[in-house]
């Protein structure tokens, strides 16, 4: 019997808030552990929780980026358990009434644009750390009540590349926003993994498996991967899947066993008596929704169509917005010859010089004007390429004027065609081998002329000029 995958993601999201949840500490990343705390995040008696109105904006936001329906009467709720990361046993969390409902994302697959529907989102209080040493553990605080939202797909997905493809384009999303960082290396995203498998043509699910705090797409993709294979070879040996939290062990490359999968009623959830409800009008909803920048997608193919730049420049550029932002304010008023030009240039070299001194586009000295004017001096023929990538670096790390300073130190292009030629006459003289060589049949040869009258013009000259002048010269003799 052939069988297909159902998958759905309970995806946790850390907001870029200050402070936490309900109380004032402030968020630190680094710092000792249990020194960002308090009687609230500790959950001491007597401590009342007080609503950060920054989180629930930024939840507001994300489903609005998600095309998520806002709720204007959302409520909290107390998920009751007992485990060490969180003091007061209980989280408050979002049960009955959440904050945003529906919405999705669109993905590509290789059949065309899939849609991965979003049941809801809501926000909690994040757990404490546990800490694992060699003979002992520890839990650290600072990390309790830190702002976070589950985002809860629907399941859509049906391969563990469906389900990468869902988390990267949420990622995106939410850091286009800015609600958050999403590093997975610092646990801002972290995601519950369900997966069943069903016979093709079934219209049931499943029994389900979820696969608890993943923090990397790799971890994700491959456990996704063992559990759909070992959920078949079950199937194939008639051993009944057990519906169950199961954890992923990196090192064995597969899922094991932790406990039995709870329910909500085992949580005994019941409306947080210490918090009111959060009322949202209809005015301060579109207010939000004003903050929301350009969806990714939107600006990609706005990006292709305004600069006339490729789509793979345009999705590379697009990945990161502080880049987006960037080539667009230098893109702006060029030509499309010219942004492409620039196009060509910040793929090229400026992103190399990011990657070699490890620096974002927005910490170097280099502005978009400046990068504009030294495109412009480089199209207009002002600059020859060798000139352009000898100012680039230095305007990377220094900042400045680039008509400036080709001004000041004479770097303009020598496209003086008299000028040239007699660079050329000169070579020629002066190297009777490579000229016996050409007349021998190596071709070649012409370049090395070429590079003698860069030389000569100390890097001024046109290239294109000179190889003209090289080759009529050669070809005369």
């Amino acid at each position: 019997m052939e069988f297909e995958n159902t998958i759905g993601l309970e995806t946790h999201v850390q907001l870029k808030t200050k402070t936490k949840m309900f109380c004032s500490c402030l968020l630190k990343t680094g710092c000792e552990p249990n020194t960002n705390v308090c009687p609230v995040c500790l959950g001491y008696p007597g401590a009342l929780p007080v609503m950060n109105k920054e989180a629930v904006k930024l939840t507001v936001m994300s489903g609005l980026m998600l095309g998520s329906k806002i709720n204007p009467h959302a409520t909290f709720d107390r998920k009751n358990y007992f485990y060490p990361d969180m003091a007061k046993d209980y989280q408050i969390s979002e049960n009955g009434s959440p904050l945003c409902i529906g919405g999705g994302v669109t993905i590509q697959t290789p059949s065309g644009p899939k849609f991965i529907r979003i049941n809801h989102i809501h926000l909690e209080e994040d757990a404490a750390k546990i800490n694992h040493y060699a003979t002992t553990s520890g839990v650290d605080f600072n990390r309790g009540g830190t702002p976070l939202m589950e985002i809860v797909s629907e399941p859509d997905m049906s391969s563990a590349d469906e389900a990468i493809a869902y988390l990267t384009a949420l990622k995106e999303m939410l850091v286009y926003a800015g609600v958050s960082d999403c590093n997975l290396e610092e646990g801002n995203m972290r995601s519950d993994v369900n997966i069943s498998i069903r016979p093709v043509g079934e219209t049931k699910l499943g029994t389900k498996v979820e696969i608890k705090n993943m923090n990397s797409f790799s971890g994700i993709h491959a456990a996704l991967e063992f559990e759909a294979r070992r959920q078949r070879e079950c199937m194939a040996h008639s051993i009944p899947i057990v519906q169950e939290t199961r954890r992923w062990d990196g090192e064995a490359l597969e899922t094991a066993s932790m406990r039995s999968k709870e329910n909500a009623h085992d949580y005994r959830y019941f409306p947080e008596p210490d918090l009111v409800p959060v009322e949202l009008s209809t005015e301060l909803v579109e207010e939000w929704r004003r903050l929301l920048p350009e969806q990714p997608e939107a600006r990609r193919a706005r990006m292709i169509a305004d600069y006339g730049i490729a789509e793979y420049d345009a999705e590379v550029l697009s990945q990161h917005k502080e880049n987006a932002d960037y080539f667009e304010a230098a893109a702006k008023g060029l030509d499309k010859k010219a942004a492409k030009t620039l196009c060509n240039l910040y793929m090229s070299d400026v992103m190399a010089l990011m990657n070699s001194t490890g620096r974002a586009i927005g910490e170097c000295a280099m502005t978009p004007d400046a990068l504009r004017s030294l495109v412009k001096l480089s199209v207009a023929g002002v600059i020859n390429g060798p000139t352009l990538k000898e100012l680039l670096p230095e305007l990377f790390e220094k900042g400045g004027d680039p008509e400036a300073i080709v001004k000041e130190r004479g770097l303009g292009a020598v496209s003086d065609t008299a000028a040239l030629e007699a660079f050329v006459d000169q070579a020629i003289a002066a190297n009777p081998g490579p000229v016996q060589d050409f007349k021998n049949g190596k071709k070649a040869a012409a370049g090395f002329f070429v590079g003698q009258v860069m030389k000569l013009s100390k890097g001024k000259a046109d290239p294109k000029i000179v190889g003209g002048l090289v080759a009529r010269k050669l070809a005369a003799l």
